[in-house]
């Protein structure tokens, strides 16, 4: 089980954390109800890996890419809320990008595992204080250390979007945009 969040700043800074244990090829599933902080954790970990923003709810578009600005790996972040299957996730051909790219796949539990053997499952759970739990899958995450990923987080410095726990674009619908400026 991984730390208390409790604000939209807090949800960020552990993002950022799991951003420094991801690389290239990676995928990672984002579990959790509407407003438990997919998109919010999704930028995080997009700050932290240090991609062109700004990280938004892809749920029209269904994907959007974000190039390094760091010579990292770019970040796809995915919205299957819509998608009616794997066949539709198939379509998006991520395959073709899942070995140069971190993929965050939001609602993509029974339908991304099938992308390939290594994953990581994050579990968001609660509005006011969300309960985030990290489930490794395959053999790229073996011996991996995600004790850091349990540890609490401080709350940081309360900005507009921080205010309250569901404040800021977590989840938020429409966003028609399809690719980051």
């Amino acid at each position: 089980m991984g730390p208390q969040l409790t604000t939209s700043g807090q949800t960020r800074a552990w993002g950022a954390r799991l951003a420094e244990l991801l690389r290239a090829g990676d995928l990672v599933v984002l579990t959790g109800g509407l407003g438990a902080g997919k998109t919010t954790l999704t930028q995080g970990i997009g700050q932290g890996l240090g991609i062109r923003g700004p990280v938004t709810s892809p749920t029209f578009v269904i994907a959007r890419v974000h190039p390094s600005l760091v010579d990292g790996p770019p970040l796809v972040h995915v919205d299957a809320y819509r998608l009616g299957g794997f066949a539709e996730l198939d379509d998006l051909d991520l395959d073709a990008t899942l070995d140069d790219s971190v993929t965050i796949v939001e609602w993509g539990h029974g339908l991304a595992e099938d992308l390939t053997d290594d994953r990581l499952e994050v579990l968001l759970d609660g509005e006011d204080v969300r309960s985030v739990r990290v489930v490794p899958h395959g053999a790229r995450w073996d011996g991996v250390d995600l004790t850091p990923l349990t540890e609490p987080v401080p709350l940081p410095v309360l900005g507009p979007a921080d205010d309250h726990p569901t404040a800021g674009p977590d989840d938020t619908r429409p966003d028609t945009t399809e690719e980051a400026p």
